[in-house]
């Protein structure tokens, strides 16, 4: 052994001394309390958690040390202000909250966050009476964060429309500013959200016709999701729907009416792309050369060529998909429904998000994956701040019990938001199929009482539940491949009650979030019964009524009545047993006296599919009759 390697081990540097390693010998660590199991984190702190502004964030851990000796210790937080370094301002100075004991080693904290962007959080603790500039205080690893989101990715109503279906003329296809004409009947039913296909010029190789039929006829339009043409690209407007001043021009319309424009983007090509002949080598291409279209297998997607995210060339392809999030945030766009992410690779959305809400902290991103469950969570980890759900296909009381159960009382509740879409373009289920105006109620009050977050596809407030086919959940004349003009006032619609369902959602906070979601017991399985209370730092006092808990019982059967008794946590409300209170329906202000715990519900699907209820005092009186009262 030479000189110089034996000075190196008998050495103690200062590295050694911050991993508490001495010259020789065990480990000379003078910090004592151990901290673990600090929640919430994500895969050991390698994603943050998601929290929307006025929202807490509750930490806990277990936090020890050998013998007897007291303990004290703090939650430190800060805001981390957006920007790419090293040209973004510096953290904040850490702010100290101290740390409430909770018996048997465990210890909680929260701190409330107010802007849009990230903070970082550790828990820091030490031995009472030693050194007061805590000096062998233990700081837990590794520093963890939690992004914060706009209001809108937590509570929104979306409606989805297709501009181009807006034509006062069957002849020809609806501009954006035939499109306008739309925009205060859909705000007057409560959205807040207008989402739109992709916008783009359409390609016309191998363009789809009617029905998804393989050839076009002249005059069909061709799908939305076929992007690209000699008009322009993933940053032009179809020339069928107008200009870019309309589009422009079509935003601040909906924001007039207090809406926000979502738009599609599908980071696929048509062969008539732009980028097809400027950069051929973005795409996937066969042993002979030639670019291979998208395939599902067995299904294959002529009209379509995917970009291949690992190419030679693939930084700049990744830079150039980026700049389409940043063009149309450029004219207004804030919020993206991203098609098929997972079938992207996910390190791309994890930068290409993460490098946009750098410069756009307040943009938020829908993944449209109806995948396997993992690579679901995995592109909500990784920066989506929305994400489609099994909802579409969860629709008896035990299915959405344990799916929502899942969604809200794991962690999943910390990093993935649902939207429950109650159907879109492609998804027709079998029970919107079958169980006609019934079950279009029931699943829009279901959709939008379990989720804070939910959506529809334009057609459904007309009860549109045609197949193509028996045992297909594809609309037979899909607005995919052709003009789709409706009468939005015919006979039957569900207008009215979509618009007092968004009412009730904006009226009682309890509807604005999901992580406070209860379900409580009935004798009848087809009946879910639930409820939702507002979070606890944003309760008001409500001397006359319960206002801060909304309940809500469903007939999750479309096709007969179903009756039964329910179970009302009358102890968590403070009511003594066998007292009599009254509910109203938010729905059509009906109140129903009940009393005790157990109380009868019939639903009959002619009449009506549920109830969404606040529970009163006694001396509100009664305005209607109905479920009548368990003796």
């Amino acid at each position: 052994m030479s000189v110089q390697q034996r000075r190196s081990t008998a050495t103690t540097t200062e590295a050694d001394l911050q991993e508490g390693r001495g010259a020789s010998g065990p480990p000379r660590e003078t910090r004592r309390v151990i901290i673990e199991r600090v929640q919430p984190q994500i895969d050991g702190g390698r994603f943050p958690i998601k929290r929307t502004p006025g929202e807490s964030v509750s930490i806990t851990a277990d936090i020890f040390a050998d013998g007897h000796d007291t303990l004290a210790g703090v939650l430190k937080y800060r805001f981390v202000p957006s920007g790419r370094p090293p040209a973004g301002p510096a953290p904040r100075t850490w702010q100290e909250i101290a740390l409430t004991p909770l018996g048997n080693d465990a210890w909680s904290a929260s701190f409330v966050v107010s802007e849009l962007g990230e903070y970082e959080y550790v828990l820091e603790a030490w031995v009472e009476g030693e050194s007061a500039d805590r000096s062998h205080a233990t700081v837990s690893e590794p520093v963890l964060r939690v992004t914060v989101d706009p209001e809108r990715a937590r509570f929104s109503a979306w409606y989805e429309m297709f501009p181009r279906s807006c034509t006062p003329d069957p002849a020809r296809g609806g501009t954006l500013r035939d499109a306008e004409a739309r925009l205060p009947a859909i705000a007057a039913m409560g959205f807040d959200v207008l989402y739109l296909p992709p916008v783009h010029p359409i390609g016309r190789t191998h363009r789809k016709g009617r029905n998804n039929a393989l050839t076009a006829a002249p005059g069909d339009p061709g799908s939305p999701w076929a992007i690209g043409a000699p008009e322009g690209g993933h940053t032009a407007v179809d020339p069928g729907l107008g200009t870019l001043d309309d589009f422009n021009r079509f935003v601040q319309a909906a924001e007039r009416h207090g809406m926000v424009v979502a738009l599609d983007i599908a980071l696929q090509a048509s062969p008539d792309h732009p980028w097809v002949k400027e950069h051929p080598h973005w795409f996937r291409h066969r042993p002979d050369g030639s670019i291979q279209c998208a395939e599902n297998p067995p299904k294959k997607y002529e009209d379509i060529y995917p970009f291949d995210f690992e190419s030679r060339d693939w930084p700049a392809l990744w830079d150039a998909l980026r700049d389409v999030f940043l063009f149309w945030l450029s004219h207004g766009v804030r919020i993206f429904r991203v098609d098929n992410p997972h079938t992207k690779p996910f390190r791309f959305w994890e930068w290409v998000i993460g490098d946009v809400r750098r410069r756009h902290p307040d943009a938020i991103f829908l993944a449209e994956a109806f995948t396997r469950p993992a690579p679901m969570r995995h592109l909500a980890k990784a920066g989506f701040n929305q994400s489609y759900t099994y909802f579409t296909w969860r629709n008896s009381g035990g299915e959405l019990r344990e799916y929502l159960t899942e969604l809200t009382r794991t962690e999943l509740q910390q990093y993935m938001r649902p939207n429950f879409f109650a159907n879109t373009p492609d998804i027709l289920h079998e029970y919107l199929q079958t169980g006609g105006r019934p079950a279009f109620e029931v699943r829009l009050i279901l959709a939008a009482t379990l989720s804070a977050t939910y959506g529809i596809y334009s057609g459904f407030e007309l009860c549109e539940n045609t197949p193509v086919r028996h045992g297909s959940e594809e609309y037979l004349h899909s607005e995919k491949y052709e003009l789709r003009p409706r009468d939005w006032h015919q006979a039957g619609n569900l207008n009215e009650l979509i618009a007092r369902v968004n009412a009730i959602r904006r009226a009682h906070p309890a509807l604005q979030f999901n992580d406070s979601l209860q379900f409580h017991d009935t004798d009848n399985p087809a009946l879910l019964f639930f409820s939702k209370s507002v979070p606890s730092h944003l309760r008001t006092p409500a001397p006359s009524h319960h206002s801060n808990r909304i309940f809500v019982v469903a007939n999750t059967d479309p096709h007969f009545l179903q009756h039964g008794h329910v179970r009302v946590p009358t102890g968590e409300l403070g009511l003594g047993a066998g007292q009599s209170y009254v509910v109203e329906d938010l729905l059509d202000d009906a109140t129903y006296v009940w009393r005790g715990d157990w109380n009868y519900v019939r639903l009959e699907p002619s009449e009506r599919m549920a109830h969404i209820l606040v529970i009163r005092d006694q001396g509100s009186g009664i305005r209607g009759q109905g479920s009548g009262v368990r003796d």
